[in-house]
């Protein structure tokens, strides 16, 4: 067993989530046709909005809002038609809701718009290398950034870990010229983007050496094809399956569990943080 990292996450508009004993759920909030799990199911902002509410209720402490599909082969879409379909979404639910909202995207400019309308966290899946002033968005509104690994677009070395390092030290070194300080940094491993089954599986055996970054990990796994290859059926929503690498990554020191299924993984994800407490504290 590995401790997660915890500490503070300062984010944007003066909110700071405190990570440690406790798994913290994002939950996954796709305004888009195409994405590959629940893609066209969101087709208006009250729509939306009572989704976010929903997975609130059940335990989410984070809504990850992105406009963009990311799935492999998705076509991109223009920088206005993702702020059109996500910033309305944000702004009903920054007003009905005090939850912690994230904008997922890789653009500076919708990043800067996203955190105006009451987000308090940039989710980049490029890591800041595609748009770099997307860090300076960061630094300058105080938001929270992950920056997540990714195979796309760049030749990886064959070592998981070490091309988690080759990629991950470039989006700090990013980030850390732009002004943004570390307590505001969260890393993500990006499970998926350009790795094969092999891979992703050699990433969940392995996660806890990048704990040697220093900083709080989030995870995202759910439903993603290395996870239905590893059950060995073609099932669309492996949500069992996901909350079954949920545990086995915050056994390895994950901290933040990006995820469809809320409630499936907040059980899961519960019992899990209960054994690592009976594990620091044996009964005598």
């Amino acid at each position: 067993m590995i401790e997660p990292r915890g500490g503070r996450w300062r984010v944007a508009h003066g909110r700071v989530l405190e990570l440690g004993s406790n798994a913290t759920i994002m939950g996954i909030l796709n305004i888009t046709p195409d994405s590959f799990s629940d893609g066209g199911r969101y087709r208006n902002v009250d729509a939306a909005v009572v989704a976010a509410i929903a997975m609130v209720g059940e335990g989410a402490q984070i809504i990850d809002v992105g406009g963009e599909s990311t799935r492999p082969g998705a076509t991109p879409i223009e920088p206005a038609e993702e702020q059109r379909r996500i910033l309305p979404v944000i702004e009903a639910l920054a007003a009905a809701s005090d939850c912690l909202i994230s904008v997922d995207t890789y653009r500076s400019e919708t990043a800067r718009l996203g955190v105006a309308a009451g987000a308090h966290i940039v989710n980049d899946v490029f890591g800041a290398q595609k748009d770099t002033a997307i860090a300076r968005v960061a630094a300058e509104t105080g938001a929270g950034l992950v920056l997540m690994h990714t195979g796309r677009e760049r030749e990886k070395v064959a070592d998981v870990i070490e091309d988690q390092h080759l990629f991950l030290e470039r989006s700090l070194t990013i980030a850390r010229e732009a002004g943004v300080p570390d307590e505001a940094i969260v890393l993500d491993p990006g499970f998926g983007f350009e790795k094969n089954g092999r891979e992703n599986l050699a990433l969940l055996a392995r996660l806890g050496e990048l704990q040697s970054f220093g900083y709080p990990m989030l995870v995202g796994t759910s439903r993603k094809r290395f996870v239905r290859g590893a059950i060995g059926r073609e099932d669309p929503e492996p949500d069992i399956a996901t909350a079954a690498t949920s545990v086995l990554m915050r056994e390895r020191g994950a901290d933040i569990f990006r995820v469809h299924n809320v409630s499936a993984n907040r059980d899961a994800l519960a019992i899990a943080d209960a054994m690592m407490a009976a594990m620091r504290s044996p009964a005598p």
